[in-house]
């Protein structure tokens, strides 16, 4: 078995310990009691579902159909859509080579182990092992994926279909990302088309998530709270346990919708809408009798591409609150700080009182 510790050769993984049937979770997953699960958290009945049937010819795409995604945006910062254009295959496909890639044995995983934030493909667990004070139950394995011409070669080789799969996957998801992005734009009001080469010639980040059945999931979440870099995330789940915090600052547990995906906003959009829309706080919960898959594709600006409030929707009302920042910035953040402890987003406040 994998040991737990510095590096490669001391590590392990959340799959191995429910490989090995423990009853008890170690102690160095269990969260205090002010930050553990709620127990019996209802399932949300207002989160939005937003048909985009539409989608196929932009032209029709209705003035209510953007309207609620203005509303989800402002109110909630995450909705989910159906009828989005990926068919379901692909998504059943590359959620069977996740399942079957963290089936594999430890040693092949191991392959692509970093603990390196910055390193392109790094399969490990909990958020950033090497910081984090109470590890999640939850491994993963992360890859750059836009443009996907650039880095496929460097994703896992094991299963001999996964780069098939999942390459599908992400041009599909690549393409729902932009046409969302243009919809959010329209929804505050700036063109559709705002940022249009930034956005072509930004990144793509996917993390393939493997969250096992859990002896004790009341001690322990599968992610800590947090928010999302990006502008925006599409998230591909196989049963619910995303939980997402509304503005009165209470969890609500986002249900699970068959075939849909599921829609967050980042810290970008929150300082590219000046405030307007708020990047969603959300975690992830266990199960004590079933695994759970995710598959987040995370949108951002190219690595070293500085963005910051649109000018459009700064006057003298609604003075510019947020400095300029890059995607390069968040992970040199990450890589040196607890994220329980602080959210970045929030060192990018020009006015904090």
């Amino acid at each position: 078995m994998e040991q737990r510790g510095n590096g490669a050769s001391s590590f392990t993984s959340a799959v191995s310990l429910d490989q090995l049937g423990v009853s008890s979770i170690p102690q160095r997953y269990v969260l205090p009691p002010s930050q553990r699960p709620s127990p019996h958290l209802p399932i949300s009945t207002t989160l939005p579902i937003i048909d985009l049937s539409t989608l196929r010819d932009q032209s029709l795409v209705s003035k209510s159909t953007i309207n609620e995604i203005r509303i989800a945006c402002k109110e909630i910062g995450c909705f989910q859509v159906i009828n989005h254009g990926i068919d379901q295959s692909v998504m059943d496909e590359a959620l069977k080579v996740s399942t079957e890639f963290f089936n594999l044995p430890s040693d092949e995983k191991m392959r692509l182990f970093s603990e390196d934030v910055h390193k392109p493909v790094r399969y490990g667990t909990s958020l950033n092992q090497a910081r984090d004070e109470v590890y999640c139950w939850r491994d993963f394995i992360k890859h750059y994926s836009h443009p996907i011409s650039d880095w496929i070669h460097m994703w896992p080789s094991n299963p001999s279909n996964y780069r098939e799969s999942m390459g599908k996957y992400v041009k599909a998801v690549q393409i729902l990302q932009n046409q969302l992005l243009e919809m959010i734009f329209e929804s505050l009001g700036l063109n559709r088309s705002y940022l249009h080469e930034e956005i072509n010639g930004g990144s793509q980040t996917l993390a393939v998530n493997c969250y096992p059945a859990c002896p004790e999931p009341g001690l322990t979440l599968g992610i800590h709270p947090h928010s999302d870099y990006g502008s925006i995330t599409v998230l591909l789940q196989t049963r619910s346990g995303l939980e997402i915090k509304d503005k009165n600052n209470n969890w609500m547990a986002v249900p699970f919708v068959e075939g849909a995906l599921v829609v967050q906003l980042g810290d970008q959009m929150e300082v590219m809408s000046n405030g307007q829309y708020k990047s969603v706080i959300h975690r992830a919960t266990v199960n004590g009798d079933e695994k759970r898959f995710s598959i987040v594709s995370l949108h951002s600006f190219a690595m070293d591409t500085k963005m910051g409030p649109a000018m459009e929707l700064v006057d003298d009302q609604h003075p510019k609150s947020y400095k300029e920042f890059c995607f390069r910035e968040f992970l040199d953040f990450i890589s040196c700080n607890d994220i329980t402890k602080g959210r970045f987003v929030d060192t990018l406040k020009l006015n904090k009182s």
